[in-house]
């Protein structure tokens, strides 16, 4: 799934191939044929992201809000717009360029007090100028979970994915399975300022890189890393290879449904999950 840098970078795509013109909407898989009649010939005022939710804003004040799952994906291009191919959901088109999706979780027209509903079940998304982290760390500090599985939570942190989680706390050398309520309010601000900088390089860079300048395959002299995911990183399925510090072997295990990944000496009580 997406995490959240993704979406922030398609809401700045859509931003500027359609912000301000009128756009026409369809639906050729017919799935979404009712919700793209309530927003073809209208104007497409702004777009953002909310942690993994794109939100188109039209001058009606209905927003298309979209969540990509497992299996959503988009195309665009300059016009004219290709015969659809496949499954296609939805089917934009501007003054001069055009947008698909196929295989999204969600593609619905919400209006204002739904929209407002969805930000409300949603935490703080660290790459939000308006995002309040202190916010986070009270429904962090409250709970008795493991950090790792509270980062992954959407109505915590807002746009955090595996990859981020497994990386953030390797860096902070924090053992994954740390309780909520034993996080302090300075290693959260620490925490959550290291996020934050990371997904807004993955916003600049359009992959996730986190390990810093010394460890990388330049100055190390070792080979980059291939991965399907990109970038490179100190412990994200990096099972049984060494440490990019301390070379011992990445250990893996679930936790939260999900596989976590740490370095039993750089993060001291990360027992096995």
């Amino acid at each position: 799934m997406p995490e959240g840098h993704t979406i922030h970078r398609l809401a700045a795509r859509h931003r500027a191939l359609f912000a301000g013109q009128t756009v026409r909407v369809a639906s050729p898989q017919g799935r979404f044929a009712a919700g793209a009649a309530l927003l073809d010939g209208r104007t497409l005022v702004d777009t953002e992201a909310y942690g993994k939710h794109l939100l188109h804003h039209f001058d009606d004040e209905s927003a298309l809000h979209i969540h990509l799952g497992l299996y959503g994906r988009f195309a665009d291009g300059e016009l004219p717009a290709p015969a659809p191919v496949g499954q296609v959901r939805l089917q934009l088109s501007g003054a001069r360029h055009w947008l698909e999706l196929r295989g999204p979780t969600a593609c619905e027209v919400l209006d204002p007090a739904l929209v407002a509903a969805l930000r409300a079940r949603l935490g703080q998304d660290p790459l939000r100028d308006d995002a309040r982290p202190r916010l986070a760390y009270d429904r962090v500090v409250a709970s008795g979970r493991p950090v790792f599985a509270l980062l992954l939570d959407q109505t915590v942190v807002a746009g955090c994915g595996l990859i981020y989680a497994n990386e953030v706390l390797f860096r902070a050398g924090l053992a994954p399975v740390t309780p909520g309520r034993e996080i302090g309010a300075r290693c959260w601000d620490e925490l959550w300022d290291d996020l934050r900088a990371l997904m807004k390089e993955g916003v600049a860079r359009g992959r996730i890189d986190t390990v810093h300048t010394a460890h990388t395959p330049e100055a190390m002299r070792r080979a980059p890393r291939v991965d399907r995911h990109g970038g490179e990183v100190y412990v994200y399925r990096r099972t049984g290879q060494p440490c990019l510090i301390c070379g011992t072997a990445v250990s893996r295990g679930p936790m939260a449904g999900r596989n976590l990944y740490w370095c039993p000496t750089c993060q001291p009580g990360s027992e096995r999950p």
